[in-house]
């Protein structure tokens, strides 16, 4: 009896932190409608020295991404050239005396806001992360999304953001994962950006069935709204392959998955395909990709461009 006490302690001392919402609805616009990609062969950032460059964000007309030395992960400053981007500076490390541990400060979204770059990344323990925010590169000092409670949906760890902005709130969505390793997709709301309440009927979208390209884990959400919320999404089969997915929704919060998949269409990204940050109204996209299908690191991981066409199928 002690023991399930202690258990429903721990899920009320929760209960402040959840919330029903949907974002505002919108109309929809024709059923039929999907998108088609249009990938440009090179990379706009090429990995250099690195191990991987990946999850690019842009913000303005800088681009923030993740760099991997082969120990750890940091957010670095990318600048516009002639055809693509070149590397500037690391502005954003991991602080090992802290919450965030000595591996990873990176993974994150990039927000021009009040003349600051807020950026919202991924920090803590590798088998259990956090969500953290920097406003201008400012740390908060603690976590702004943590796991769930126990035998919940993202108790073992957070990861992914992915901000919308519609006033009054910041939509966040995100991964979420699970003790048996699950990895979903789920969205939180904040009024300021650091105090989030969750969906309470989170996860909102589910891993494909057994021989899916997302069978084996989702990550990465990518949403914009055009007509409707549309959702570009990372999708991992079993063989760690990983491709982009494409879903639908009048609400952000429920989702239909639609046939469209992108997988990479040249040799540098022919494994992997991931991290999308789509720009404008779904006029185009980055991505990360790698030639070797890893779940984590090690992809030999660079970051390509691609248009974003809407068709009807």
């Amino acid at each position: 009896m002690r023991r399930l006490w202690l258990a429903l302690a721990v899920v009320c001392a929760g209960c402040g932190r959840y919330a029903d919402f949907t974002l505002p609805k919108l109309a929809g616009g024709d059923p039929n409608l999907t998108y088609t990609l249009e990938q440009q062969p090179e990379p706009v950032l090429a990995r250099g020295v690195a191990h991987d460059v990946l999850k690019p964000s842009v913000a303005g007309y800088r681009m923030f991404y993740s760099e991997f030395d082969g120990e750890t992960w940091r957010t670095a400053q990318a600048d516009p050239a002639s055809l693509g981007f070149l590397r500037s500076r690391i502005v954003l490390s991991p602080d090992p005396q802290t919450w965030e541990g000595p591996y990873i400060a990176a993974n994150g979204f990039a927000l021009q806001r009040e003349h600051q770059i807020w950026y919202w990344y991924v920090a803590g323990p590798k088998d259990s992360p956090r969500i953290g925010l920097a406003r201008d590169w400012h740390k908060e000092p603690q976590p702004v999304l943590e796991p769930g409670p126990y035998m919940s949906w993202d108790e073992m760890g957070v990861a992914d953001p992915y901000i919308v902005r519609i006033e009054p709130y910041f939509y966040l969505f995100y991964l979420g994962q699970d003790r048996a390793r699950r990895q979903r997709l789920g969205v939180a709301r904040s009024t300021d950006g650091i105090h989030f309440e969750k969906l309470r009927t989170n996860p909102i979208l589910e891993l494909g069935d057994i021989g899916a390209f997302d069978e084996n884990g989702l990550g990465e959400p990518a949403v914009w709204s055009n007509w409707c919320y549309w959702m570009l999404y990372t999708g991992r089969d079993a063989s760690e392959n990983r491709r982009l997915g494409l879903a639908r929704s009048a609400d952000g919060v429920h989702w239909t998955k639609l046939p469209t998949v992108f997988s990479g269409t040249a040799a540098w990204d022919s494994k992997v395909m991931c991290d999308p940050m789509v720009v404008g109204q779904g006029a185009g996209v980055y991505f990360g990709g790698g030639d070797i299908p890893r779940p984590d690191e090690n992809l030999n991981g660079q970051i390509g461009y691609g248009t974003l066409k809407m068709i009807i199928r």
